[in-house]
C-alpha cells in the first residue's frame, strides 16, 4: 500500500488520492473543486514518481518540474510530495563581469557557489541584503554556460538596481535563490512554431528559450519580436542576427513603437507587428515576456489568433518586488 512523505511524515494513502489523504490527516492542502480542473491543489513531487493522470491537464512546463495533482493523484508507490512553493533555498554566487547592454540595461553574469539547476526562462531572486531581493530572468542556457546571465534595467529610486548599477562590480559575492518559474522550453516537439514578444529586458528570458530550442534541435520556426520605444533601448541586436544568420528557422524583428525606424528595424507596437504578421496561431507555442500591460493584451489576442491557453507562457514583469522598488 503507498504511502505519501509530507511535512516529515509518513501517511497511509490506501486508495485514496493524496489530496484525500492529506486533508484526512490535517494536513491543510488548497483545494476546490476536487476533479482536476480548478488546479489550485496543485503540489510538486520530491521522491517517488506520481501517475501520468495526475499531471493531465497542466502545462508541458509544470509537469517539466514534477507538479502535479493531488485531487487526481492515486499513487502505486511511496511518494515525498511538497506545496509548489517549498524549496526555495537561497545560495551564494560569484560576480564575474558586469557590463553595459545599452544605456538602461546591465548584463551580469554569475558563477553559483554550487551546483544550479535551471531552465533557461526561468528566474531568480538577486538579494540586496536580507529583506531587499528583485527577480531576475536568467537569459543563459545550462549547456552553453557555467555562469548564470541576467539582464537588470535600472529603475529611477529602484533600491535593487539602484545598488547594481551604483555598487556590484566584478568580484563581488552575492546571495541569489534557487530558479523557479514556469516559462521556458520543453522539448519533446521540435517541429512545433514558436512566437515570442518582448518589451524592454523582458528579451532576457526569450534570449535564453530560443538558444535552449536551438540546443535542442528544434526545427519549427522561432519567431523573435522585440519592442523598444525607440533604438536606443534594444541590446543584443548583433548577437542575435548572428543567430538569425546561422539558424534559418530563427527570425528577429527589433519593433520601434515612437522613434524613427531606421534599416533593418520594423516601425509600430510589437504586438500589432508580431500578430499582422503571424495572424493564425494555431498549433503554435507562444512566450510573452516584459511590459504588463502588453503582456496581458496579447495573451488575449494570442488566444483569439488560435494559440491554445496551455500553449501560452507568460512572464509579466512587475515594478516592485518584496519590500522595495526594483
Amino acid at each position: 500500500m503507498a504511502k505519501v512523505a509530507y511535512g516529515g511524515q509518513s501517511y497511509e494513502c490506501g486508495e485514496n488520492s493524496v489530496l484525500d489523504c492529506l486533508i484526512a490527516h490535517g494536513v491543510p492542502v488548497p483545494s476546490s473543486c476536487h476533479s482536476g480542473i480548478c488546479q489550485s491543489c496543485l503540489m510538486r513531487v520530491v521522491g517517488g514518481e506520481v501517475p501520468e493522470k495526475a499531471k493531465a491537464g497542466l502545462k508541458p512546463t509544470l509537469a517539466a518540474q514534477n507538479y502535479f495533482l493531488a485531487c487526481s493523484c492515486y499513487p502505486e508507490k511511496d511518494i515525498e510530495v511538497v506545496l509548489p512553493e517549498a524549496g526555495m533555498g537561497k545560495l551564494e554566487a560569484k560576480v564575474t563581469s558586469v557590463e553595459y547592454l545599452n544605456a538602461d540595461i546591465l548584463g551580469i553574469r554569475l558563477k553559483p557557489s554550487r551546483l544550479f539547476e535551471y531552465k533557461a526562462g526561468q528566474f531568480i531572486s538577486l538579494y540586496k541584503d536580507e529583506t531587499t531581493a528583485r527577480c531576475y530572468s536568467l537569459a543563459s542556457v545550462p549547456e552553453l554556460s557555467e555562469e548564470l546571465f541576467l539582464n537588470v534595467r535600472k529603475v529611477p529610486g529602484g533600491l535593487v538596481s539602484g545598488w547594481v548599477f551604483a555598487k556590484l562590480k566584478a568580484g563581488d559575492e552575492v546571495t541569489i535563490s534557487e530558479a523557479t518559474g514556469d516559462c521556458f522550453y520543453v522539448p519533446g516537439n521540435p517541429e512545433q512554431n514558436i512566437l515570442l514578444i518582448a518589451t524592454g529586458c523582458g528579451l532576457a528570458p526569450l534570449y535564453g528559450i530560443i538558444r535552449d530550442a536551438l540546443v535542442h534541435g528544434h526545427q519549427g520556426k522561432l519567431s523573435l519580436y522585440h519592442g523598444s520605444y525607440d533604438t536606443g533601448g534594444f541590446y543584443l541586436v548583433e548577437e542575435l542576427r548572428k543567430l538569425a544568420q546561422t539558424h534559418t528557422n530563427f527570425s528577429y524583428v527589433p519593433c520601434v513603437s515612437e522613434g524613427e525606424a531606421s534599416a533593418g528595424y520594423a516601425q509600430g507596437m510589437v504586438l500589432d507587428v508580431a500578430l499582422a504578421e503571424h495572424p493564425d496561431l494555431s498549433g503554435w507555442g507562444v512566450f510573452l515576456c516584459g511590459n504588463p500591460d502588453m503582456v496581458n493584451a496579447a495573451r488575449r489576442q494570442t488566444f483569439f489568433a488560435g494559440a491554445s491557453m496551455s500553449e501560452i507562457h507568460v512572464d509579466p514583469f512587475q515594478s516592485a518586488y518584496s519590500t522595495g522598488i526594483c
